[in-house]
Parts: C-alpha cells; structure tokens; sequence
C-alpha cells in the first residue's frame, strides 16, 4: 500500500519561510530573554531552543524538500548583519538555506547602509520589517510612516524584495504601499494572519486581501495559519487556504511550513500532508506551482 508520503514524493517542495537559531549565541531576544513576549500562538516556551540544519532535516524528512528559504528571525536588531554572515555559514557546510530574508529597520537612518551591506551577499533576496500598529512598548512604525517610507522605497535600488508581516486588519495600507512603489515586490506572509475565524472575520479577511492582490506586485504565502488551542487539521485550515489560492491565483501563491514556529500548531507532516490535501484536485503542473516553482521565481534560490 502506498502511504501519503509517497504519493506526494513526485512534487519537489520549496519550502519558502524557515526559521534557524542557536540560542547559545543570545542573539534572539525574542526566544532567550523572560518573560516571553505576547504571541498570536500563546506560550512558545517549546520552541525556546535550538533549531539547526539536523533538526530541520530530521522533521521534514518525509517530504521532498529541495530547497529552504531562510526567513529572519528577530537576531539582535543592533547588528543583522551578524544574522546573515551566519546562514552563509551554514550554506556553506550544508547547502542550505538556499536564498535568504534578511533583517532591516527601513525607518532608521543607518537603512541604506544595512541594505547596501545585506546585497552583497548571494543570498540575500528581501528584507523584513513587521510594522507596529498597535504594541505601545514599541515605536508604532506604519506602512504610511515617511521615514518608513524612505527606506522602503530603496528597496529597488538594491533589487531586494519587501516581506510583510501585518494583520489582516492593515491590508488597506499594504495595498497602498504597493500602488506607490509599483517596481517593489511584496510578499505576504503567513496568509495575513486570518485568526479570527468567524464568518465576520473570513469575509472581511476575504474583502482585504482581496484588495491587496490586485495589485500585479504582490504575492502570498500560504503558512502560519495555525489557530492558538485549535487542531491542525483541512476541517479547520481548508477554507483559508482554498480561499487564498482563489484570490491570488496559482501563479502567485507559495506553500511554506514556518518552521519550527508552527511546531506549536503541527507536526511538519501535518502541515505538509494539508497542503497536499486541500489541493487534490489541481493538476500536477498547478500544485508544482504553488509547492516549487512560484518560490523558485520569486527567489532564485542557489
């Protein structure tokens, strides 16, 4: 009998937002100082430890990944360089990840130096930067802020692409940023954050993003959709990510685990082994899109 692993074994997988981290070097505050900070998945006390390229290969080893994208993940904002000196380290001793995401704060004046200094490495494809709408112990930076928008709008001068992590509830700027700066891509992470899953909060979720993709220089990826107490299951993520490939279209859609984030959710097969479920019925060549092909040309992974 053939099992659902091998079944899906003929689609090569990018997997397009993976997090690693050494908490040995105390460079994520997020995960090696207390108390934890509030997080959409509640407590990620389990997550507070080290995940390296063997961890990595060891959870995802049902699966047929063949490429990683490297997302950042908070490294001390004193130096992100560091950040990205240290995933070339690890390209080089295990040819993974193989394009990265690296960290800038674009409303700082010191942004055109990091981005400048990001570029030169090959791997570097985009920055991050989650803006702050609503977290008082932070600088409240909005997609609408000028000095945000001074350093964004560099972005094309050093061919770096922007990843966004925002609510939902935000999209309207989002949508905005992308018709002011139309030579900047934009990729959506995590699917824009549906958690409120009433019938309210889908249709509205619906109504924004929307919105947000009809502008030609955007894209999603679909991942972190976990719901905090909830299962992981098709039941309860089907409708979020049928919906997100209805809106955006196959072209323009990329599957990612958010590993180990989403561990908190679901296994990486769970996570997986959904993906390929809720998309059953597309043809080969539409799941190799949103499984492969869309994270190869968004990326240009090595």
């Amino acid at each position: 009998m053939t099992s659902k692993h091998e079944k899906n074994l003929s689609i090569p997988i990018i997997d397009a937002h993976q997090h690693f981290w050494d908490l040995s070097m105390l460079k994520h505050p997020w995960l090696c100082e207390k108390p934890l900070i509030k997080f959409r998945y509640g407590d990620y006390l389990k997550i507070c430890k080290n995940f390296l390229p063997s961890d990595y290969l060891k959870v995802s080893k049902n699966q047929n990944i063949v490429k990683t994208i490297h997302m950042e993940a908070e490294w001390n904002k004193s130096n992100p360089i560091e950040e990205t000196i240290w995933l070339h380290k690890i390209f080089d001793k295990f040819n993974f990840p193989n394009a990265l995401v690296a960290q800038a704060w674009l409303h700082e004046n010191d942004a055109e130096s990091i981005l400048k200094h990001h570029s030169q490495y090959p791997l570097v494809r985009g920055i991050r930067q989650k803006p702050n709408y609503n977290d008082k112990s932070k600088p409240i930076i909005k997609l609408n802020n000028e000095n945000f928008r001074k350093g964004y709008q560099l972005l094309s001068k050093y061919d770096l692409l922007y990843e966004l992590q925002i609510p939902w509830e935000y999209l309207p700027d989002a949508t905005n940023l992308a018709k002011t700066f139309p030579d900047i891509t934009i990729i959506l992470n995590h699917t824009g954050l549906p958690n409120d899953r009433s019938k309210n909060g889908i249709l509205r979720w619906k109504e924004n993003l929307t919105e947000f993709s009809f502008q030609y220089n955007t894209a999603l990826k679909i991942s972190g959709i976990g719901l905090k107490n909830q299962q992981w299951n098709l039941k309860n993520n089907g409708e979020i990510i049928n919906s997100a490939i209805d809106i955006f279209g196959i072209d323009r859609c990329m599957f990612a685990s958010n590993f180990p984030v989403d561990s908190l959710c679901a296994t990486f097969d769970e996570i997986y082994d959904t993906f390929f479920e809720a998309t059953k019925s597309l043809s080969f060549e539409q799941r190799k899109k949103l499984f492969h092909d869309n994270a190869l040309k968004y990326y240009r992974p090595i």
